[in-house]
């Protein structure tokens, strides 16, 4: 449907209607319009995605871990058991190696 739209003749024809329609004092303007706007279009992306990039390089710092007094006392507990076996197979002569 849109196959040989943007033709150097289609071009020509479509510019010649434009003058037509606008004038020849108005085609600068209408020009000088769509350019800012693409401008300003392109700099809002750029701004929209540079944002994005520096929320996404923001990494969390770690939380401190707290261990409880509990969690402490059963880890040395467990410490404290594997030693006892340990000491016992060696005490009756079985080597750990």
């Amino acid at each position: 449907m849109f196959e040989g739209l943007f033709q150097p003749m289609h071009l020509i024809i479509i510019l010649a209607i434009a003058l037509i329609v606008f004038g020849p004092g108005k085609l600068p303007e209408l020009g000088k319009g769509l350019g800012k706007s693409i401008r300003e279009l392109k700099k809002a992306i750029s701004d929209v995605t540079s944002d994005i990039d520096s929320t996404m390089d923001v990494k969390e710092t770690p939380k401190e871990i707290t261990v409880s007094p509990a969690a402490t006392e059963m880890k040395q507990e467990t410490a404290t058991k594997k030693t006892v076996k340990a000491r016992k197979k060696t005490a009756s002569g079985v080597s750990l190696q």
